[in-house]
């Protein structure tokens, strides 16, 4: 088994970027980081390091960051439903187009042929953030408590997330957003309750 990182390379990798997982750190750290099949160094200039598939299971499998400052929380897309959300102002909206800046860039500089209206492998290991990223960035509304909106959901299907929305034009709208962002996009109804939802997957090509 691997030894696990030091405490100075988790906390590299607990700054990572939350989005693109981009690291800042000494050359050696990022070196050791790079050794250890946690960090890749980007072949195209200038030449950033990012977690690997195996650094981000090390990040997320202790969310608690305490040596971190509170102050610096990560960014989470809004998945509809949750029970304390952050502000829906000029800030949060910052943030949004900050985070959809960062994933496209992410899109362009690990896609092989650098393309940015394509998902990326961040994404198809991150489903449901992946695609309220893009429904909020979209400008869709969440649902709340006692609101309406979207909500997106995990399915047993692999690579697929569920967009359920009450409203059917807003339904329809959140499609279309999901569409111009990269991902496959069908129509459905729940047997049961009859109610229309969305199942969406990431767009190989």
């Amino acid at each position: 088994m691997t030894r696990p990182p030091t405490a100075a390379q988790r906390r590299v990798i607990d700054a990572a970027d939350p989005v693109t997982g981009r690291l800042r750190g000494t050359d050696a750290q990022l070196a050791a980081l790079v050794k250890r099949g946690l960090a890749f160094r980007h072949p195209r200039p200038p030449h950033d390091h990012f977690l690997t598939p195996a650094g981000h299971r090390i990040r997320e499998a202790e969310p608690e960051q305490p040596e971190a400052p509170a102050a610096t929380g990560v960014f989470t897309a809004r998945i509809g439903g949750e029970e304390s959300v952050p502000h829906a102002g000029p800030a949060r909206a910052r943030e949004v187009r900050g985070a959809w800046q960062g994933l496209l860039e992410l899109r362009r500089m690990t896609n092989t042929d650098g393309a940015t209206d394509r998902p990326c492998g961040w994404e198809r290991t991150h489903l449901v953030q992946a695609a309220a990223l893009a429904l909020e960035a979209g400008e869709h509304r969440p649902a709340g408590q006692d609101l309406a909106g979207y909500r997106v959901r995990a399915t047993p299907q692999p690579e697929a997330v569920a967009v359920y929305e009450p409203d059917t034009a807003a339904l329809r709208a959140c499609a279309a957003t999901l569409e111009e962002a990269g991902w496959q996009v069908g129509e459905y109804t729940e047997p049961r309750t009859r109610a229309r939802y969305l199942l969406a997957s990431p767009r190989r090509a």
